[in-house]
């Protein structure tokens, strides 16, 4: 792995500090930037997200998909927790906590918002950096492969209507054509550009594809760290004025992370599946697509929103939390079979 691979959650912890404290001295800079917007969308965000995730869609082989019957046992995990029991139980979590447990410390207004912004990380499973995820439990990265392009596929037609439903029961009012816009901008358009790109690519060969893929690779951390700047420079007033949220939205997001992960690891050992296999298809239940959900609410309620800033908290918990996870399913290879 790189340098930056290694020290992910020390760059994204720096660019946070630096998005605040940018977002604090330059404010102009930053409502600027707000004020760019096309159709709902922020233009300098939708910029560096496709930046992020471009590289990462030229991975995806959907000509893998033929082998998605070999071994279907880590897959069916993967489908089951990504689809039947994450979204729900987000859901769940959001009313739980700021209907119930936290409904004296959020205004009602604001705590419909931040349950928003759950419902979207819970609907958008990671399809980018359960890559990195999956080379550092030593996963076995063909099977990875089948699991993101299966879970693609299955996002271009699930996310709207489960976020809508969702966002429904919420009292949430959905603005369907935003809503289906943003799938189109941020999942179906990246993964068509990525297939033509690497099929572009595959008639010069095998070594073609790898080279542009370590070419373009530090453009993908490069989106990132920006997109994480540029969030938390966004919301830097909100977090400096309101701290307590922070710490209200992250408690619900880490108990559903470590409780999916435990749901989706314990089932693969359970059912015996290779650690190759377990480790990645928890992994790619439990981690988000933040840069989706991060997207959409900005379209959907705005950049200043409740939900918006649920979702940036995401991106807060979701690298530290996901490398613990990955430490620990390092420890825990010897529990499965070969």
């Amino acid at each position: 792995m790189g340098v930056f691979e290694r020290y992910l959650s020390i760059w994204v912890g720096l660019c946070i500090i630096s998005g605040v404290v940018l977002g604090l001295t330059m404010p102009a800079v930053f409502q600027a930037f707000a004020a760019m917007e096309v159709a709902h969308v922020n233009v300098p965000v939708a910029v560096f997200i496709w930046i992020m995730i471009f590289p990462m869609m030229v991975q995806v082989d959907f000509g893998s998909i033929r082998r998605v019957g070999d071994r279907p046992k880590g897959l069916i995990i993967t489908l089951v927790t990504n689809w039947v029991l994450k979204p729900f139980s987000m859901a769940f979590l959001g009313w739980l906590f700021f209907r119930v447990i936290f409904v004296d410390l959020v205004d009602p207004q604001t705590a419909t918002e931040y349950i928003a912004g759950m419902i979207l990380l819970g609907v958008a499973p990671c399809t980018a950096m359960v890559f990195v995820w999956s080379q550092l439990t030593d996963g076995d990265p063909n099977y990875t492969l089948v699991q993101v392009s299966v879970n693609d596929l299955i996002m271009i037609f699930a996310f709207a209507p489960i976020a809508g439903f969702l966002l429904g029961v919420t009292d949430v009012t959905v603005p369907w054509d935003t809503l289906l816009f943003s799938v189109a901008l941020y999942v179906l358009l990246p993964l068509m550009a990525g297939a033509l790109t690497r099929k572009l690519l595959l008639r010069a060969g095998e070594a073609q594809l790898q080279s542009f893929l370590m070419m373009v690779k530090p453009l993908s951390i490069t989106g990132l760290l920006a997109t994480v700047v540029l969030l938390f420079g966004f919301q830097a007033g909100t977090i400096i004025a309101s701290p307590l949220a922070i710490v209200l939205i992250a408690i619900p997001l880490l108990i559903q992370t470590y409780g999916i992960f435990a749901l989706a690891y314990g089932a693969a050992w359970a059912w015996r599946v290779p650690h190759a296999v377990a480790a990645p298809c928890a992994m790619i239940g439990t981690s988000n697509f933040f840069e989706l959900a991060v997207a959409v609410a900005i379209s959907v309620f705005g950049l200043n929103s409740g939900a918006a800033l649920a979702t940036v908290v995401g991106v807060l918990v979701e690298v530290p939390v996901m490398l613990s996870l990955v430490a620990f399913a390092n420890r825990t290879r010897g529990h499965f079979s070969a």
